[in-house]
Parts: C-alpha cells; structure tokens; sequence
C-alpha cells in the first residue's frame, strides 16, 4: 500500500506579514497532482491543517477545495487535528465527509476505531491520534499523570487492543501530533511544554508499521517506521535550511517499509539569512544569490546605520526581518542580552527574571514548580477557550 504523508498546512498563516495563501494553493495543487502521478492509495495528513482555531474564510474555502479534490480523486485521506487547530471545528461533518472517504479524526473517544483499507495483501487498520492536551483528555482516556507522555501511552493502549482483536496479518499506520525525542524544533511551532517536558519517547509507537507524525515543521526520521513529514513551507527563517518534502511510503505484505522517496513540495521564495555590516552587505558579491530570496539581514555595525531597511531592499527587495547585533567587546554587558535569551524556554526566561530582581538568588524547586504550574494554566486556559469556540 502506498502513502502520502503530509503534515502542518497551516492554511492561513503568513510569513512576516506576507500573506501565503497563493503559496498553500500551490501547494495543494502540488499534493493532488502527486496523488495522480505516484497511484498513492491513501493520504495521511498528520495535523495542524489551519494555523489557528479560527481559521479566516480564504484559508477554510481552499480547504474545501483540497477535500473536494481529493474526494474527486477517489483516494481515501486521514486527517487528524494538530494543537493549532479547533477540533470541534475541524471534525464538523466527519461522519458526513467519510462517505466521500475523507477521514477526519478530531475526537479522542475514536482513536481505537481505525479507516480500514485493503490492497492485495489484506487489510490495513489506521489510526488517527489527534493532538492530545493532557489536561484536557487524561481522565476521558484512562491516563495515569496529566502528562504528553501518559496520555500518549494510554492512547496506544486502545490502539493495541484494537489490533490485537484483527486477522492477523492486519498491518497498521498511526498518524500523531507530538513532539516525539529525537526530533528538531523550528522557531515556528507552538510550545506545548507539560510540567517542563514537551517531548516523548519513540517506544510508545512500538507495535505499529508506521507512525506519521506532525508538529514539527522540519522533515525527519526518527526510526525507519516513525518518520515527521514536516510542514510543505516555511514558516520562520530557522526553517531556512529545510528541504520541504512530503513522504512517499510503500507498506509491504508483512508491514515492511519496502520504500520510502521524499517528494519536494514547491518553493514560493527561498529564504536567506545574512549577517555583517550594512556596507559589506551591499557589496558582497557572494550574497548576489539571495537578491531575490526573503531575506532576514542581521546587521553586526557598532552604531546603527541610518536608514538601514531602506538601503537594504535596494540590493534584496524581499528584505523582511531586520535584527541588529552590534559588535562589541566580550565583556560588554548590553552584548550578550540577546544571546541569553536565545534557545531559553519561557520557563527559563521567568526564572532568571524573577532571580534578577531579588538580587540573583535562584529558585528552589518549589518555586520552579509553582512556575511551571503557571505557565500550564496559561496554555490550557487556552487550549479550552479554543475548544469551547
């Protein structure tokens, strides 16, 4: 059997005010049209279809399209909700969509129900694991703690009953929304830290085939069976050095994985970072490639130039993002401002905050505590108000 594994569209989203939605049109056209070329026999769409719970009408419109393109093409496709879609919103008509054999899974009550296809070979029984808000869902699903990793297993749990109670031979494909150990972050993903873990173990997936997961937005394997497709474009300038890909898997007779090519997706505009003085920005002839790239210019002059953005979409119009990084000696206090907050979690910026203004004494681990409560409130009072809307 042969798959599409997708993931992260966000519709709707923009790319430093630049709006995208002709980018994601391309895209789409892209996906269909490789759905036609490669004889795929189901589409996996691992979540994060809209960028927020309340998508605007353009991005929901050409998700109508998308679906009624792909029902057209007569190829079953599973989609899950992510942790920035409204699953309420997003599984609205489910169980009417299904008959044209677009599978939406959004409600934690059916993760031991599988979309059952079949090829030569006999069944495959796949399972649709949307995002999983501990807070929200660990007593609908049995879990020991409110953590990723509890509701996580527990989800497995029922997946594992299900098959165990098939033919044997059933093969088996999950499709998460996580943040599994071993993959890598991107600047353009959203937090959801547990308790000050984010990230769970690949061996709650054992046992199954395949495991398509989304949320992370760069394309990885992080076990021939547990793969991240990515997201098709990029959605912050950490994602420059992505190749934006989708996954093409055959699933063998016994479950084997017997191929696996990596499909490129269309590039509206490639990014660039560049670094330096604004003088030898101008004039280096190495960076001419990047003319019309969208650019993120990080300026390194010990005073800051006048008119510096103006002077820079002279030579690279599609300048978008400016950050000033001035030279300065090692033991100058204002240099490193920036450089310690970067790659430190809010967590980890709270902290040295509140041990700044009571004169550097640390927190214990009661305070440490009582500031990862705070911050889980904060993200489940979102994560409801989403919910309820």
């Amino acid at each position: 059997m042969r798959l599409l594994h997708t993931s992260d569209w966000h519709l709707g989203r923009s790319f430093h005010r630049v709006g995208l939605l002709d980018a994601q049109a391309a895209f789409l056209d892209h996906l269909v049209a490789t759905v036609h070329a490669h004889d795929v026999d189901a589409v996996l769409v691992a979540g994060d279809v809209y960028d927020r719970a309340v998508p605007p009408l353009p991005a929901v419109e050409l998700f109508d399209t998308a679906l009624h393109r792909l029902a057209e093409a007569g190829v079953p496709t599973v989609m899950i909700s992510g942790n920035h879609d409204s699953a309420r919103r997003l599984g609205v008509g489910a169980g009417l969509i299904e008959r044209a054999g677009i599978h939406l899974r959004t409600d934690p009550d059916g993760i031991g129900t599988p979309v059952v296809l079949s090829d030569a070979h006999g069944e495959v029984a796949l399972y649709g694991l949307p995002y999983l808000e501990p807070a929200l869902v660990r007593e609908r699903l049995g879990a020991e703690k409110a953590g990723h990793e509890a509701v996580l297993t527990a989800a497995m749990d029922r997946v594992r009953t299900d098959l165990a109670g098939r033919p044997a031979g059933t093969r088996s494909v999950v499709l998460a929304h996580a943040f599994v150990a071993g993959g890598a972050p991107s600047d353009s993903e959203r937090d959801i830290t547990v308790g000050g873990v984010a990230a769970v173990p690949t061996g709650i997936f054992d046992g199954v085939d395949y495991v398509a997961l989304g949320h992370l937005h760069g394309s990885q394997v992080l076990t021939p069976r547990v793969r991240y497709s990515g997201s098709p474009l990029a959605y912050s300038f950490s994602e420059a050095g992505h190749r934006k890909t989708m996954w093409l898997i055959d699933l063998g007779e016994d479950g084997s994985i017997t191929g696996d090519v990596r499909l490129d997706c269309p590039v509206p505009r490639p990014l660039a970072r560049v670094r330096g003085r604004l003088d030898d920005l101008l004039a280096d002839p190495a960076l001419a490639p990047h003319e019309q790239s969208w650019v993120e210019a990080t300026l390194t002059d010990p005073v800051r130039p006048a008119e510096p953005m103006a002077r820079l979409t002279e030579r690279f119009p599609h300048t978008l993002n400016l950050v000033f990084d001035p030279e300065r000696t090692g033991d100058d206090p204002g240099a490193s401002y920036a450089q310690r907050l970067r790659d430190r979690s809010d967590q980890q910026i709270a902290e040295d905050f509140v041990a700044h203004v009571r004169g550097g004494a640390a927190l214990d681990g009661d305070e440490r505590a009582v500031l990862h409560g705070a911050f889980d409130d904060v993200r489940v009072d979102t994560a409801e108000r989403e919910v309820g809307r």
